[in-house]
């Protein structure tokens, strides 16, 4: 049996030719009916025979009719036909961003809040999207996007991190992710409504490593509140941190995307005052945000992000990054920043970045002078055509 190459082709205007010569019976007929002429008629159904590598059509007398080949070409052109129509919805399906594959790296406590809950959005809204979820921590999530093993980190801010003004990254704010203290029962604190951070400056800590993206985090806010934290005992999962606690061995802060904890023997204290916060992102390489399955994805992320309490972005999250308002105080210390609402939020700061009106101003196209801008608003009026 021969075997078809890669370069083996099939004119489909050539096939439906064919088919209508099969239907009319004459090569004129078919010819009228196609609004070409019969000698171009000939010369295509001559064309496809050279292409298939078959003879299509047998003379007798003065007519044509179709060869046994012929035949099974026209009834394996209806199967490529249908084969082609269902490509065409795929692709159409894709560009509307509901069918294809998107990748995310998340956090545990980013899986829990937001990632999980917009894979039940999605999956109602585009069944047929498939999100694949990996368990990242911060460094490793940013790798596998500059790799490309990933569509969307879902992240916090961390050394080494990409700064906001960073051009290869888009990044989508979520949610700002409210940081408790949590204690013994028996602490001497545990029975109060809320607690000072400073007011923890003495005690052994429970935490993550100082390298580590969560332990940079609390030490951020606790040298915000005028302290650093003691930490002596270390953990990465956020149970573990609280079974520590529970054991007596001293206290943490711990996030409410991690709450309810399970462990007994707990006393969770809001933070007095401007409450601790870290700050929740997607991030994705610049100008895949456009790719409609990514995109569906960010929106369902932004939209399950806007309808929680600690939620940061406006209804469409593509549209931009939140702004502090007109007049709102910016206080930055040891990588916390306090903006709007009057709550530490945690995020590296950059305090070389020029302010917003310095960037404006330098985006701005430079005008030309005197006669130089008239010549060349002569040069680039738009003329009619001339009618052909």
């Amino acid at each position: 049996m021969k075997s078809v190459s890669w370069d083996f082709t099939v004119d489909w205007r050539k096939l439906r030719l064919l088919h209508e010569l099969d239907r009319r019976g004459t090569i004129a007929a078919t010819a009228e009916a196609m609004y070409l002429t019969p000698s171009a008629v000939s010369q295509q159904l001559a064309g496809l025979a050279r292409e298939v590598g078959v003879p299509l059509l047998e003379r007798r007398g003065r007519s044509v009719v179709l060869t046994g080949q012929a035949r099974v070409l026209l009834a394996h052109a209806e199967e490529m036909r249908e084969l082609a129509e269902r490509t065409r919805a795929a692709l159409d399906a894709w560009a509307d961003g509901t069918v294809g594959h998107v990748r995310v790296g998340s956090l545990a406590t980013g899986i829990t809040a937001l990632v999980g809950p917009a894979i039940v959005r999605l999956r109602g809204e585009r069944p047929a999207l498939t999100i694949r979820v990996s368990e990242q921590e911060p460094d490793e999530a940013l790798d596998l996007l500059d790799a490309g093993e990933l569509e969307i980190a879902v992240t916090v801010d961390f050394p080494g991190a990409p700064s906001r003004q960073d051009a290869r990254y888009h990044r989508v704010d979520l949610i700002a992710d409210v940081m408790d203290a949590v204690v013994p029962a028996g602490h001497p604190l545990a029975g109060r409504s809320s607690v000072g951070l400073a007011e923890l400056a003495g005690d052994v800590w429970v935490g993550a490593a100082a390298s580590d993206a969560c332990g940079h985090i609390v030490t951020g806010i606790c040298a915000a509140a005028g302290f650093s934290p003691d930490v002596q005992y270390y953990c990465r999962e956020w149970d573990a941190v609280a079974g520590l606690v529970a054991a007596g061995v001293g206290v943490a802060l711990i996030p409410r995307s991690a709450q309810p904890l399970r462990p007994p023997g707990l006393a969770v204290l809001p933070v007095a005052g401007a409450p601790a916060s870290r700050l929740l992102f997607a991030l994705v390489r610049a100008g895949t945000e456009l790719d409609p399955g990514t995109r569906a994805a960010l929106d369902a992320l932004s939209a399950v992000a806007a309808a929680r309490p600690d939620g940061i972005v406006a209804a469409s999250a593509l549209a931009g990054l939140r702004r502090p308002a007109s007049g709102a105080a910016s206080v930055r210390f040891s990588g916390c920043s306090q903006v709007d609402e009057g709550s530490w939020s945690y995020a590296l700061k950059d305090s070389t970045d020029p302010p917003p009106d310095d960037r404006r101003r330098r985006r701005l196209p430079r005008r030309l002078p005197g006669r130089r801008a008239a010549r060349r608003e002569r040069r680039v009026q738009v003329r009619p055509h001339a009618a052909v």
